[in-house]
């Protein structure tokens, strides 16, 4: 796995600069919140402050490197099974601690006993190795359906954020086809099935 291509498609896929009153991060360039660059002071032009100005100067390569630093290596995804790897690296990128959540919530009705707290220790270590021994054709799968349902739930909770999991004219949205991307097509939801699913949204 190679795991730098990875965080550069990642921020590929985040596009440029979005500063979507919808989005809780506020104004992201690449996937990385002018809140991110703040919090790891990360001044791109020499003027003594991290703020719009460094957010638009953001290079492709700079933002991978903020996800390898503080999405990859910061919350030990990395101490995961390989197969799990880039989808919960992905999912933290977009969700935060939710992405390890997802994956503890997961092993749980699996029937491995773990606590949903969002974070990567011994215990969640252990216990995602023993679900990829036990089910290895499939844990990577259970984990992008899962992390879809999370998308789809949270679409429904609030509706600000429904554009997102579906188009204007009804097709899956951008978090639904990024979850998608990462697990086998057979469990890809149909676009007739898609629709059923978002149908009693406004």
């Amino acid at each position: 796995m190679d795991i730098i291509q990875i965080a550069l498609d990642i921020a590929r896929s985040e596009g440029g600069y979005v500063n979507d009153p919808a989005d809780p991060g506020g104004p992201t360039n690449r996937g990385v919140t002018l809140g991110t660059l703040r919090r790891l002071r990360l001044d791109l032009n020499g003027d003594g402050r991290s703020d719009m100005a460094d957010l638009h100067a953001l290079t492709l390569e700079q933002a991978a490197d903020v996800f390898l630093r503080d999405y990859y290596r910061r919350p030990q995804i990395d101490r995961l099974p390989e197969t799990l790897q880039a989808q919960v690296f992905d999912m933290q990128v977009n969700a935060g601690a939710q992405a390890v959540r997802i994956l503890q919530k997961l092993l749980v009705r699996m029937g491995f006993a773990c606590a949903a707290d969002g974070r990567i220790g011994a215990q969640t270590v252990q216990q995602a190795f023993a679900a990829a021994a036990a089910a290895p054709d499939h844990l990577a799968d259970a984990y992008g359906v899962a992390r879809r349902n999370f998308y789809y739930a949270l679409a429904d909770a609030r509706p600000s954020l429904r554009k997102f999991a579906r188009r204007s004219e009804g097709g899956k949205g951008g978090w639904i086809t990024r979850a998608e991307g990462f697990f086998a097509p057979r469990y890809h939801l149909t676009e007739a099935q898609h629709r059923e699913r978002t149908a009693k949204w406004a």
